[in-house]
């Protein structure tokens, strides 16, 4: 790993591959370092990651999966999948692949983050994507490096679900991607031919052999290398790397962990781990946000044909909770396919159904801490889940939105049986809040604990040019700079913020 780098990027995740890509166009010596497996071609991945119908590396274990686990409430933990192989998460997750709303970047900008605005991200939103039905619009782009296309075909589910849908009265939203009003519509994925397109094959693999760019597999980054107020370089576990400049790009659980790791943080939380402190910076792991979850299993009749449409997703409702500060607060995501064969050895049946219902703007807030100063040790994470009463509210809304599409005249000639909860617990709020609690996971849509904020924020980490306050020679570039989850899944927001991330650098 040693050589004359102009930035080391610390992790080969969805904002990572990137921003090491573009930089290296521009003729930057970048080197780009992953804890996990290296793969260099979109063949040589194993094939559970390259198959879009699973999501066998979600499970506690597998190794292309951090597996952390989290405290969703006090008393309640879940395990946090997060990618660990070049291309990150996108390596291992469903494909979703929908752009963060207009409203999501206007508070963004209204935060003190103007160049994030939806005018100023524009260009990169359009420059990642190969949108395959939508890329001679106005807005959208065609031939960049990520394949997105919008699922054909279906089965009489899908159609019953569409038909479900318009009973409800919510309106068709064909374009997901189109900043529209939220409704139901077909689903834009990450996928080609059933291949889960992840960002180290879309950004990584037609650079192999660049002169400009080098990728290092199973290097783990243990801290920042800290000299006369600059970041000079990383310290690996393979040796040190210096690097004119450094960039942390290890996603909202890593790249938090790795400046508290390096004496950036709050001072206290540090001096109680032995660690020493470098800049004091109060917001390092705080306000993490993410979307809360529950599933309403249901079970299909016999014989129900699945149709020509192999993957587990098709399409998805978005609606506004009644009193949302933003529109299309609420997700209501149905599964085509039972758990069992979604996610092999994840403990669930090869018949069951189920329908995910999720709050995408919550006003509760986690946290994530070091739980030792050893770099191998995981850190703490909560995520500190319907902490407020208007969180539990907007969740009830979108869990019995989720009740009454299954209740729909459309579907009921396909549901054998609801195991799920009774009429009477549906129709009292503290019963209902009861089961939620119960059943509560997460949509693993991590992000903050490095957010962005003007002059004067205290808690913000970086400024809008992703620059850490308080350090020359350090940017962070990944969704933990986000001030607030979207109202989306992130998947796609994090390609774009090492997109921009990579604008920024370059000037």
């Amino acid at each position: 790993m040693s050589g004359d780098w102009d930035v080391v990027v610390v992790g080969a995740g969805s904002s990572g591959c990137a921003l090491a890509a573009r930089l290296a166009d521009a003729g930057r010596r970048v080197l780009l370092l992953e804890a996990g497996a290296d793969h260099a071609r979109p063949a040589d991945f194993p094939a559970d990651l390259r198959d879009a119908a699973t999501l066998g590396a979600t499970v506690p274990g597998h190794p292309a999966n951090w597996s952390f686990s989290t405290e969703l409430v006090p008393g309640l933990r879940a395990p946090l999948p997060r990618g660990r192989v070049v291309g990150g998460s996108s390596a291992v997750n469903g494909g979703y692949f929908v752009r963060a709303t207009p409203a999501d970047h206007a508070g963004w900008a209204a935060a003190g983050n103007d160049l994030w605005s939806l005018a100023a991200t524009l260009p990169a939103w359009r420059r990642l994507e190969d949108d395959r039905q939508y890329g001679d619009r106005p807005g959208h782009g065609a031939g960049g490096p990520v394949p997105v296309s919008r699922p054909g075909g279906g089965s009489p589910l899908t159609a019953a679900l569409a038909a479900a849908a318009a009973e409800l009265g919510v309106p068709d939203q064909p374009d997901k991607n189109a900043g529209g009003p939220p409704g139901w519509g077909p689903l834009p994925l990450s996928v080609d031919g059933g291949l889960r397109v992840n960002a180290a094959m879309a950004y990584l693999s037609p650079r192999r052999g660049s002169p400009l760019l080098a990728v290092r597999g199973r290097v783990r980054v243990r801290r920042v290398l800290v000299e006369g107020g600059r970041a000079v370089g990383v310290d690996t576990d393979a040796g040190p790397v210096r690097a004119a400049e450094v960039v942390l790009a290890a996603g909202a659980v890593g790249s938090p962990h790795l400046l508290l790791l390096s004496g950036i943080g709050p001072a206290a939380h540090l001096r109680a781990h032995g660690v020493a402190v470098a800049v004091d910076a109060p917001g390092v792991g705080a306000d993490l946000s993410d979307h809360p979850l529950v599933y309403l299993p249901w079970v299909p009749v016999d014989g129900l044909p699945e149709g020509d449409w192999p993957l587990p997703l098709h399409s998805v409702l978005h609606a506004t909770s009644s009193d949302s500060p933003v529109p299309g607060d609420l997700e209501v995501l149905p599964w085509l396919r039972p758990w069992g064969r979604v996610v092999p050895g994840g403990g669930g049946d090869d018949r069951t159904l189920s329908v995910a219902a999720g709050l995408y703007r919550e006003e509760s807030r986690g946290r994530l801490s070091l739980a030792s100063a050893d770099p191998a040790a995981a850190p703490r994470i909560a995520h500190g889940y319907l902490a407020t009463p208007a969180d539990r509210r907007r969740l009830r809304e979108a869990v019995r939105l989720a009740d009454a599409l299954l209740r729909t005249r459309a579907l009921a000639p396909l549901v054998a049986g609801r195991p799920g909860p009774d009429d009477d617990v549906f129709a009292d709020d503290a019963a209902l809040d009861g089961w939620v609690r119960a059943n509560l996971t997460t949509a693993v849509h991590l992000t903050g604990g490095a957010r962005m904020g003007p002059d004067g924020d205290p808690g913000a980490v970086v400024d809008q040019h992703l620059r850490v306050r308080g350090l020359d020679g350090l940017r962070v570039a990944d969704t933990s700079v986000l001030p607030e989850v979207p109202t989306r899944g992130p998947a796609a927001t994090a390609v774009m913020v090492g997109e921009r991330a990579a604008e920024l650098m370059l000037g």
